[in-house]
Order: C-alpha cells, then sequence, then structure tokens
C-alpha cells in the first residue's frame, strides 16, 4: 500500500471517531464497517453477522491454515474534550481507547487480503462491547464463529505511552485478570438529629472503601500483584438525612486467578462484617469478568524474532499491566497473542483528551500484512 492509501484509513477512523456507541449497540457502527467492506471485491470474501459484530472469512489460494485478527468496536461513556473537528456526534460517548483506530486498522488489513491472495485463510473478527459487558466469550460460543475457528490469533491495543513505530509485548501474561465490583449497603434511614435511631450508609459505606483497600495490602504476597479500585460511591438525598443505601462500584485486577479468587473471598467475609457492625444488608456482585491475556510463547517469540528484523519497528519487550481485555477468553481457546501499538499522545486510555497520532494506523496495517503473508509462506 502507498502512503496515499494509508490516508484513507485515517478518514475511516474519524468518521468511527464521530459514532461511538455503547456495548452491543454498535448499530451505526455496524452499518458503516458493513458498507464498506461490501464495496470490496466479494470473489473471495464471505461475511457472517453476530448480534452487533461481525465475522469476514477472506479464503485463501490453498489454505491450510486459517490464521484470526481482532478488533474491537464499542465506544465509552465520556464526554469528549479533544481539540478535533470530527468530535463524537453521540453525547457523553466517546472513542477514548482507540477502538475507531483499531477498526480501520482491521478494515485495512481486510482490504489488503482480499485484493492480494495469501495461501491461507484469515478470518477478522469485529467484536462488539470489548468495555463490556464483553463480547468475546458470547462471539467465541457463537455458531456463525463455530466453522471459522482460527488456528491462530492475534490482536493489537493502542498504547499512548510508547512513540508511533513502536510494538511492545511480551511471552506470557500480558494483561491481568478483571472482575467489575458493585456493592449495594442497606440500611435504615432517619433524620440527621436522631442518628440513633437510624443505620447511616454513609458511614458504613465510607468505612467499607477503607477496608477494602488492606485487602491487597494484607492478604496478597507482597510479590503478587493485585489492584483494587473504588472508583465511584453514590448515597444519600440531602445533608439534613441520614442515608439508607449506599453504593460502591469499583474494579479488581490480579495477574492470576488465584489471588482473584482470594480478594473476593475476602470481600464477602469484610461485607459480612459490616452487615453485624451496621446492622444493615450488603450486597456484591461481579459483573463482567475478563480473563487475563496470556500470550503463547512459542508464537509471541517468533512474532518477536521477526519484528527485530525490520527496520521501520521498535520492538519493546514489555512488563504486564494492570490492563482488562476480553482478548483473554479467545487466547484461552485459540494460540495466539496480543501486542501493544505505539500511538504517543500526553493523555492515557479513557481520557476526555484522548488524542493517538493517527501515524499508527498505516504503520499497523503494513505490520500485520506483512506478518500474515509472511505466516503463510512459511
Amino acid at each position: 500500500m502507498t502512503a496515499g492509501d494509508f490516508d484513507k484509513y485515517i478518514q475511516i477512523r474519524r468518521d468511527l471517531h464521530q459514532i461511538p456507541e455503547p456495548g452491543f449497540e454498535e448499530f451505526k457502527t455496524q452499518r458503516y464497517l458493513l458498507d464498506y467492506i461490501a464495496g470490496l471485491p466479494q470473489d473471495r470474501l464471505e461475511v457472517r453477522t453476530w448480534r452487533t459484530g461481525i465475522l469476514v472469512l477472506i479464503r485463501g489460494t490453498a489454505p491450510k491454515r486459517r490464521f484470526g485478527y481482532r478488533t474491537d468496536m464499542d465506544g465509552l461513556p465520556i464526554a469528549e474534550d479533544t481539540g478535533y473537528e470530527f468530535k463524537s456526534r453521540h453525547p457523553g460517548y466517546m472513542h477514548a481507547c482507540g477502538h475507531d483506530l483499531h477498526m480501520s486498522i482491521a478494515l485495512g488489513i481486510v482490504t489488503h487480503f482480499v485484493r492480494e491472495a495469501m495461501t491461507d485463510d484469515l478470518v477478522v473478527l469485529f467484536q462488539p462491547a470489548e468495555e463490556g459487558p464483553g463480547g468475546a466469550l458470547p462471539m467465541l460460543q457463537s455458531e456463525e464463529l463455530a466453522d471459522w475457528m482460527p488456528d491462530q490469533m492475534v490482536g493489537l491495543h493502542i498504547a499512548p505511552e510508547y512513540p508511533v513505530g513502536t510494538i511492545a509485548t511480551r511471552p506470557g501474561i500480558l494483561f491481568a485478570n478483571t472482575s467489575e465490583l458493585f456493592i449495594d449497603l442497606t440500611g435504615t434511614g432517619g433524620h440527621a438529629a436522631y442518628p440513633h435511631r437510624a443505620n447511616d450508609m454513609v458511614v458504613a459505606g465510607s468505612q467499607l472503601v477503607g477496608q477494602l483497600q488492606t485487602i491487597v495490602a494484607r492478604n496478597i504476597n507482597p510479590l503478587d500483584a493485585a489492584v483494587i479500585t473504588i472508583g465511584k460511591v453514590e448515597s444519600g438525598t440531602k445533608q439534613n438525612i441520614i442515608a439508607e443505601t449506599a453504593r460502591l462500584e469499583g474494579t479488581i485486577r490480579t495477574l492470576s486467578a488465584e489471588t482473584m479468587t482470594v480478594i473476593k473471598s475476602r470481600i464477602e467475609a469484610l461485607l459480612r462484617g459490616i452487615e453485624a457492625g451496621f446492622e444493615c444488608k450488603a450486597e456484591v456482585d461481579y459483573g463482567s469478568n475478563y480473563r487475563q491475556v496470556f500470550n503463547e510463547a512459542g508464537l509471541t517469540g517468533e512474532f518477536m524474532d521477526w519484528l527485530d528484523g525490520r527496520r521501520d519497528v521498535q520492538l519493546v519487550e514489555c512488563s504486564e499491566a494492570m490492563t482488562g481485555e476480553d482478548f483473554g477468553y479467545l487466547l484461552e481457546r485459540i494460540p495466539g497473542f496480543m501486542f501493544w501499538l505505539g500511538v504517543d499522545t500526553p493523555y492515557g486510555l479513557h481520557h476526555a483528551k484522548f488524542e493517538p497520532k493517527e501515524e499508527a494506523i498505516g504503520m499497523a496495517i503494513r505490520v500485520m500484512t506483512d506478518y500474515f503473508t509472511w505466516k503463510s509462506q512459511s
């Protein structure tokens, strides 16, 4: 592809950036992608839809294997604060995690291989609901994917901390096990002047936030790694009313499945203590749970060795991260790997000012099409 070809995918990214949608509600996004794919040569192409997702099979000339590539589709409930002329047209939603770039890269890969066939098959998954409640596992279990199951799976995620031209990955665990955390406390409301006649859930919730932080500090091996973050607390209605309810919302991140089990057990023990101490009711919901992203050592090492010979890529063997990604479910079933793609921006993922450098789109398309072509010939 020429530089002019890559410019087309920058425009596609800008189009997609304007229509971010929640998980399993990516209707405009799906329509945009299907319309683009329908305009490509169809002789080696087969397309299936699954909920708001899309599966694209590109048949090789003499296939012995089927490679897989996955992109995500959904946006985030964030009010955009960038300087873009192509800002989100959906109030309160933004592509703040780079899924707009991810999709444009995937379309570039599809376009290349429908025009320049490789020997083996390639299936590209446009997966909804990565940000929640999780689309990878149900898509993996779907009838639509059953007879197109890849022999190897690859995915990428943009990384604001690395310069454009950088790819960072590692064999083994790359992203953490994750779990959402929702806790509801119910006591007895009342008048602020008579606290002895009520059970105050502001106090109970405040105590619980502090207690939850002791789990990592005192129940997890210091040589292990885990995070419990409470990102949202809601309680009360007015300054002179004792709150009858409180809701805590957060996330759990661990580098091992066993540690996740320990943390959840400790949370439930603390909730029993809160119930006894404040004479209230406590309920917990773990919401969406994502498996760790574990890169298969052989394929990852081979990919890194292949990259090491390229002058247009700066390869970094990175450390594991507490980031969550439901791509981990695909890697449980299908050997493969994920990598970070540098986009060089001072604002992090999920930030309202997130403005990744678009030059990374062409670089990623070039690297992935070269990689799959090389693998097909090997």
